[in-house]
């Protein structure tokens, strides 16, 4: 069963996405509330995919999309924020990540989007 990291500020969105992902059959690798925290988790757990807010404290998702590429370069992040800003989307992609999922989630665009760039 694959395996997903959940990174996000706020706990009931990781509560959100962890139904929607364990619905979906993915198992959940952890979960982080920041930046610090997901880098370390993905260290860790080496997860199948990553979902990652933009906006944390201490270090944002971008800076932590950043820092994970480097140490694992195959690494597959998905990046989930509010802010549909084009820059931001651009910014990510550019720096790695493989998609972008705007809250709030749709179930049905969360999994398509996993389903996507999961590894096999």
């Amino acid at each position: 069963m694959p395996k997903v990291l959940i990174a996000d500020d706020a706990a009931f969105m990781r509560t959100m996405l962890k139904d929607i992902l364990i619905k979906g059959g993915y198992e959940i690798a952890g979960e982080a509330s920041n930046g610090n925290e997901a880098i370390e988790l993905y260290k860790l757990f080496k997860p199948d995919l990553v979902t990652m807010d933009i906006t944390m404290p201490e270090m944002n998702g971008i800076a932590a999309l950043k820092q994970i590429m480097k140490l694992d370069p195959d690494a597959r992040i998905i990046m989930c924020s509010a802010m549909g800003q084009q820059s931001i989307v651009i910014e990510t992609i550019q720096a790695g990540a493989k998609d972008f999922i705007i809250k709030p989630f749709e179930p049905y665009r969360v999994l398509d989007a996993i389903k996507k760039h999961i590894r096999k």
